[in-house]
């Protein structure tokens, strides 16, 4: 297969380097990370706790900003955005699935679902439309009216899934989606993100130390102590 090159990532990150200080003391948290990711696979980020990986997806997805090098999505070098352009570009391109869902407890599932597309201008009722076509595709339409209060905590996953994919993002990126599982419930949420998330202009990138759902992953990135120990493998439809 032709490998990955940095023109042909979905992801691609140069010299990502990460400093934070404490007190009088400058930690260096990543240490020039370079990274390649295609789309249309499920990449799996994991490592110990300290390692750097919720620092380095955060910086690959545009919430934190690297002290030094730099990161293209999808082409764009997004730390030359001005930080109403980064904050456009995320809107637009870049999906987030939460440990904890973060569902809006006052409003309903499928408003929950809606609110990307809402937040990028669509009317309200053209957006809910949009969710609850999302949230038929997951299998959980019919609680659609419900508050997250009113939902098992399977329900609201779901719901966070539809808000993460109903804006069609270019990139996914999922913290954690079966800490909280147990072995079953969570190669099924797995399974479903594969079903839902993985198409060939998208990229899918996964927080995670669960070894139980590692097999679904089409490539493993670990890290250590701020820097990339194994870029694991590059996977095709016809290995």
């Amino acid at each position: 297969m032709t490998p990955v090159t940095r023109q042909s990532a979905a992801i691609s990150a140069r010299g990502v380097t990460r400093a934070f200080r404490s007190g009088s003391q400058v930690v260096d948290v990543l240490h020039g990370v370079d990274l390649d990711i295609r789309a249309g696979e499920l990449t799996y980020l994991i490592g110990e706790s300290g390692s750097g990986k919720t620092t380095l997806v955060s910086i690959l997805c545009g919430i934190l900003w690297p002290t030094a090098g730099d990161v293209r999505v999808f082409g764009t070098d997004i730390y030359t955005l001005s930080d109403r352009e980064l904050t456009d570009f995320r809107l637009r391109n870049i999906g987030f699935i939460f440990q904890q869902y973060n569902l809006l407890s006052s409003i309903d599932a499928a408003s929950n679902a809606a609110v990307p597309l809402i937040a990028q201008g669509m009317r309200v009722v053209e957006a809910r439309d949009q969710a609850l076509a999302m949230l038929e595709k997951l299998n959980i339409a019919d609680q659609a009216e419900k508050l997250p209060s009113q939902l098992s905590g399977g329900q609201q996953q779901r719901v966070a899934i539809a808000r993460a994919l109903v804006h069609a993002p270019k990139l996914i990126v999922c913290d954690e989606p079966t800490a909280a599982l147990d072995a079953t419930s969570g190669r099924r949420v797995m399974n479903l993100l594969r079903e839902v998330a993985i198409q060939r202009d998208r990229a899918c990138i996964i927080v995670t130390h669960d070894n139980r759902v590692f097999d679904l992953a089409d490539r493993i990135v670990e890290l250590e102590d701020g820097r990339i120990i194994d870029q694991g493998r590059q996977l095709s439809e016809t290995d």
